[in-house]
């Protein structure tokens, strides 16, 4: 199979190893440009891009796909880049960019599979930007991945494949994340597999029912509520975790709060105060509950058991911390 890969993260780099060891010929890689990180705020490739490029794979890096956009240009030349491939299907895999019609209409073309979605949820649950951080802050007991045949809607087309996987109760964005790029690389190998055995794909249409939307993480949203029960702040901290990271106010310092579990203590005290500091960690009140915050970090840090950073800051129980 000739396929044309559009992803940009380490979920979507996973997916693109899978493809290539599987014998697939990647013809071309579309992924976000460079940009700016680190201290030095030097441009960076996409993990994407850098492994493409370390399999001698060519690279297009719009800006933007939308011919009438500000990026116009960019957006012309990338789509005449597409309409010369020979290729039989497209991939996206948290591409980060919006694909117009015009990309359908390319890789709809006769003899094509079109766009294939790897999507980190089970459809129609959890469309949108964010499925797997919202899914652990919303409690679910499950997610999976989906294989979309993509259409001009946020996460609206036929589900091909999908596949359940439980969540764990100490489950993190962080370890879900690796789990679910492994099983959508494994997923969308069989479906190219199958593709290139039987030249189609069986679609089913997403249900009407039970449609949410798992929008953009913001870094608003990372301050903590104690006065929400504890296993919603508990939910929150472990689906904030590694972005954009739970924080608490210790006076104007801010601390990220990277792990924590439930307590069995029911003792309500006001929301934020400390209750106990032993070895396992700092107990935090919260609104209903209790939560046990067990390792932190603080600005300019490095991530260090609570009951360390509670020791170095010198934290007492009855202290109230925002």
């Amino acid at each position: 199979m000739k396929v044309v890969f559009a992803g940009t993260p380490d979920f979507a780099k996973v997916a693109l190893e899978a493809i290539v060891h599987a014998g697939h010929e990647v013809v071309m890689v579309m992924t976000q440009p460079d940009r700016p990180a680190g201290r030095g705020m030097q441009l960076h490739a996409s993990p994407v891009k850098q492994f493409a490029l370390e399999k001698n794979i060519p690279v297009m890096q719009p800006t933007s796909l939308k011919v009438a956009g500000s990026y116009g240009d960019e957006a012309r030349a990338a789509l005449s880049g597409l309409q010369k491939l020979d290729f039989d299907v497209m991939v996206v895999a948290a591409y980060g960019l919006i694909l117009p019609q015009e990309v359908f209409d390319i890789a709809e073309q006769a003899g094509r599979a079109g766009c294939l979605n790897i999507h980190a949820s089970l459809l129609p649950r959890w469309r949108g930007a964010a499925p797997i951080h919202r899914a652990i802050e919303a409690g679910d007991l499950e997610t999976g991945i989906a294989i979309m045949q993509m259409d001009l809607g946020l996460d609206t087309g036929a589900v091909i494949a999908m596949n359940k996987m439980p969540i764990a109760a100490n489950e993190t964005t962080a370890t879900l994340h690796d789990a679910l790029a492994k099983m959508g690389a494994l997923m969308i190998v069989e479906t190219l597999n199958r593709f290139a055995q039987e030249r189609s794909l069986k679609s089913v249409p997403q249900a009407l029912e039970g449609i949410t939307y798992a929008h953009k993480i913001m870094k608003e949203e990372a301050k903590i509520d104690w006065q929400k029960d504890a296993k919603v702040i508990d939910l929150k901290i472990r689906a904030f975790n590694p972005f954009p990271g739970a924080t608490l106010l210790d006076g104007a310092s801010i601390i990220k709060v990277w792990q924590s579990s439930l307590t069995d203590d029911q003792l309500q005290s006001e929301p934020g105060k400390i209750i106990n500091i032993t070895t396992d960690g700092v107990q935090l009140a919260c609104g209903k509950g209790s939560v046990l915050l067990t390792e932190l970090q603080r600005a300019g840090g490095k991530k260090m058991s609570a009951a360390q950073l509670a020791q170095t800051l010198g934290w007492k129980p009855g202290q109230v911390l925002n």
